[in-house]
């Protein structure tokens, strides 16, 4: 087994890179508990969920920096590294992972304004008279 795996996620604009080790099952967010970092319960669900799909819940420590985007898409690109790190750490959690979908590179983002547009779609009102 590898000491230390290194693996990175992307969502929207939202950058995670998890170094996982083998250890007691400690996860910091920018060097913060996970609890204290995500106050909602659904968010944090998004955090766990490849941990608790392998049941390596007590195996791995996982030190996570993330920037950018909002707190869910935070919490999805720290899920699609958290799940690339297990499967690199044991190829038998791909089979786990990938019909779970957690493996899936959600590459959607905000479409840009459009000039002579209200927002990306959306035009002004139009006005007959």
């Amino acid at each position: 087994m590898v000491d230390q795996i290194h693996t990175v996620g992307k969502r929207k604009t939202s950058v995670a890179r998890v170094y996982m080790k083998p250890g007691k099952g400690t996860l910091l967010i920018n060097k913060r508990d996970v609890k204290d970092y995500f106050p909602e319960g659904l968010i944090t669900y998004k955090v766990f969920q490849p941990i608790v799909a392998t049941n390596s819940k007590n195996s791995f420590d996982f030190k996570i920096n993330v920037y950018g985007g909002g707190f869910n898409s935070q919490a999805e690109a720290i899920r699609l590294a958290i799940a690339r790190a297990l499967c690199k750490a044991d190829i038998e959690n791909k089979l786990i992972l990938k019909p779970l979908g957690l493996l899936k590179n959600d590459t959607r983002i905000v479409e840009p304004k459009k000039y002579g547009h209200k927002k990306a779609r959306r035009s002004f009102q139009f006005s007959k008279r």
